[in-house]
């Protein structure tokens, strides 16, 4: 018994060190490639947009069912490290089309949602987003069926993690830009919380959800090996 709670331990211990949810760690190649090239157009800074949510909902999360303080701290760790991936995305992004139209949050044009030039754009829809969650959540947290569905909306965005870079990968027909490491990463993290969600019998939501991150990750690594 103590055997196998060492290896549940080593499982999560893993995945919380390769998971693309719950770890940075994977996106520091991403950053790398991204500075090499120059060009963010190979990675979709839709998964930040997922990212994003998925962490701010989980913070309300914690605030009507306290869980593990680890888990909130990547949830802090993960939105900084979202908005440094953003910030160096604008940057790139307005070196390499100056003198083309900039395209601002206050234009309310929904065609370049989540397309803006300005990083403080980013940062205002974050910041809004969140004072809503707060309003609502402080109106409903007496409320354990809607502090569950903060939760369980936490893991459905985290579960459609990798799903923007499939979309983009397909759209553009090339996996250049894209850090495969960055892939790798997620599917290792995704495979180890899975395994250790169905060794300790989990609820069925956490193992599903995994599933379909480990579906969404190999999709992607065919992806690669398709368009190479």
């Amino acid at each position: 018994r103590a055997g196998a709670g060492l290896r549940a331990d080593v499982l999560v211990l893993a995945g919380v060190l390769s998971d693309g949810a719950g770890g940075a760690l994977p996106y520091i190649p991403q950053y790398q490639e991204i500075q090499r090239s120059g060009t963010s157009e190979g990675f979709s800074t839709r998964v930040c947009l997922v990212l994003l949510t998925a962490n701010i909902l989980r913070i309300f999360f914690w605030i009507g069912k306290q869980f593990e303080v680890t888990l909130l701290l990547q949830s802090v760790v993960m939105i900084i490290a979202m908005f440094a991936m953003l910030h160096l995305c604008c940057v790139v992004q307005n070196t390499d089309r100056m003198g083309t139209k900039q395209h601002r949050l206050s234009d309310l044009d929904i065609k370049y949602f989540w397309k803006w030039s300005a990083f403080e754009d980013y940062v205002l829809f974050c910041s809004g987003f969140a004072v809503l969650c707060a309003v609502v959540t402080s109106l409903l947290l007496d409320s354990s069926v809607f502090v569950e569905m903060l939760g369980f909306l936490s893991v459905a965005f985290e579960a459609m993690l990798g799903l923007p870079q499939l979309l983009q990968n397909f759209h553009n027909h090339t996996t250049k830009g894209m850090s495969v490491k960055m892939v790798l990463m997620w599917t290792a993290g995704d495979l180890f919380k899975t395994t250790y969600f169905l060794m300790n019998r989990s609820p069925a939501q956490f193992w599903l959800c995994g599933l379909v991150q480990i579906f969404i990750d190999v999709a992607i690594l065919l992806q690669v090996l398709l368009y190479s």
